[in-house]
């Protein structure tokens, strides 16, 4: 990605996640991949950092988040790992873009967009290099490598939180799309009539136990590479469409001008200001997997890393700025907080009907399809941080969790009101905490030990932290203010 800042030096171009007896584990697990001796969490992962630093010496007994083998002996290529990467950033969060978009205005929301895009990849490398460094296959021992046990759980919770928060976010859009909410006429409705069968708990609850819980039930993610692919596609196909739209009406005279930039005329758009930027941290959140993609590369070297991310940050950039300016053109101060809301009405051009069923349908058919994936993460940590790492597997248990976990996710659904409220208040706090704290905290510490950050690079770690810091006591503020005002 073509940024003003310098790619991470790394001590040696070549280091990867291996023990410094990498040659002798290898010799006695048998595995040597390109010449490098492929390693496992029994024989790296125990031991002190290297310069005799870190983890305080303690064997890491924390369950691992995202842990479990590195993946097929063959690994992946790096368009392979871009395309993991890029799916598990674009989500729900996308639909809330426009939204920001109505907020921040055209140019502000666009350069937030890109500023906020890169601050992301950067703390992504800063994971990549200290992970390298401290030999840690997980975003959780990462931070315990770095900032001790009680450290790393609070990850582990943000977490699961922030995880829950998305999967609450998904089932808020399925039943908005679906049985449609007092402004706007759901698929059902339109489909087949108002009746019953459009009652908004009912059909997520339909949603949840006959399509989602039969593919959280599965215990392999591996088992659904070929729906998040689908998943991925379904996603492009909602931005391509919104945009030939939005070129068709801009082609025609029928978009106004739009404003380009935040509205301060009234207490709620300054309320507004205050909670958007956690909203749009809150999309490009993709931490906790970094690591076992990492991992899972063919060509297993921090460089090939960055590039992952850095090309998907881009495309990443790219879908987001379209997706926002798209849904904001089209519908303007009338852009819901749930984008996919809007598309219930004439958009004034031909098969105007057809594109809505399309774009709404597709886009619930891709969280469907995705969020069996999310749940994967969630269900994983949460094992782990109740029943510990070496827990023996069982169906049962697997079976046991999934159900509580669907049945406190479809809960919060029902009480949450919108998808705005969800995101703002998982943005500025465990969004920001995995995405930009954490991150900066690891490099800061490790570097006291190693000093592997140049001078620039220190004060880079600071302002991530401070900015991170700042944004989410104001957010929270925020949040808390709006519910207050709102309330009264």
């Amino acid at each position: 990605m073509n940024t003003n800042y310098s790619a991470l030096p790394l001590t040696s171009p070549s280091i990867e996640l291996q023990s410094n007896g990498a040659k002798s584990s290898a010799a006695t697990n048998g595995v040597v991949l390109n010449g490098h001796a492929k390693i496992s969490k029994q024989d790296s992962f125990l031991g002190e950092l290297e310069n005799g630093g870190g983890g305080g010496g303690e064997h890491d007994e924390l369950p691992l988040i995202g842990g479990g083998p590195a993946g097929p002996p063959e690994g992946s290529s790096v368009p392979a790992a871009v395309f993991n990467l890029a799916t598990s950033i674009i989500g729900a969060g996308i639909m809330a873009l426009p939204a920001t978009m109505k907020v921040l205005g055209v140019a502000v929301g666009l350069v937030s967009i890109l500023v906020m895009g890169v601050l992301s990849e950067i703390t992504i490398e800063l994971l990549v290099r200290f992970s390298a460094y401290c030999r840690a296959l997980s975003y959780g021992e990462v931070v315990h490598r770095a900032l001790g046990r009680p450290a790393s759980i609070v990850a582990q919770m943000c977490v699961i939180i922030n995880n829950a928060g998305v999967l609450v976010v998904y089932l808020i859009i399925i039943g908005d799309v679906m049985s449609g909410s007092l402004k706007h006429i759901g698929v059902m409705d339109q489909l087949i009539g108002h009746g019953e069968w459009d009652n908004r708990k009912l059909l997520i609850l339909v949603v949840l136990v006959i399509f989602l819980a039969p593919l959280c039930a599965l215990e392999k993610i591996d088992s659904l590479s070929l729906s998040s692919a689908a998943s991925v596609a379904l996603a492009v196909v909602f931005v391509v469409v919104s945009c030939i739209i939005a070129l068709i009406k801009i082609a025609e005279g029928k978009i106004s001008m739009p404003r380009m930039g935040p509205d301060f005329s009234s207490r709620a758009a300054m309320l507004d200001l205050l909670v958007v930027i956690p909203i749009m941290t809150n999309a490009y959140i993709c931490h906790f997997n970094v690591q076992p993609i990492y991992n899972e590369l063919k060509e297993k070297t921090p460089q090939n890393m960055y590039k992952v991310g850095r090309i998907s940050t881009v495309l990443c950039v790219v879908v987001y700025a379209l997706t926002a300016l798209s849904g904001y053109l089209l519908f303007g101060n009338d852009t819901e907080s749930d984008v996919l809301t809007n598309f219930d009405k004439d958009l004034g051009i031909r098969f105007s009907s057809v594109l809505n069923y399309i774009v709404r349908i597709g886009y619930v058919i891709h969280l469907v399809l995705v969020f069996p994936v999310v749940h994967f993460s969630l269900r994983q940590t949460v094992d782990s941080l109740i029943f510990g790492e070496l827990a023996t597997p069982s169906r049962k248990k697997t079976l046991t969790l999934t159900v509580v976990l669907l049945a406190l996710i479809y809960l919060g659904s029902t009480m949450i009101p919108n998808i705005w409220m969800a995101f703002k208040f998982t943005g500025a706090t465990t969004g920001l905490a995995l995405g930009f704290m954490f991150p900066a905290l690891v490099a800061l510490r490790l570097d006291k030990e190693g000093s592997r950050l140049g001078h620039g690079e220190r004060l880079l770690s600071l302002g991530l932290l401070g900015l991170s810091i700042a944004v989410s006591v104001i957010g929270v503020v925020g949040n808390v203010y709006t519910l207050k005002s709102n309330s009264e």
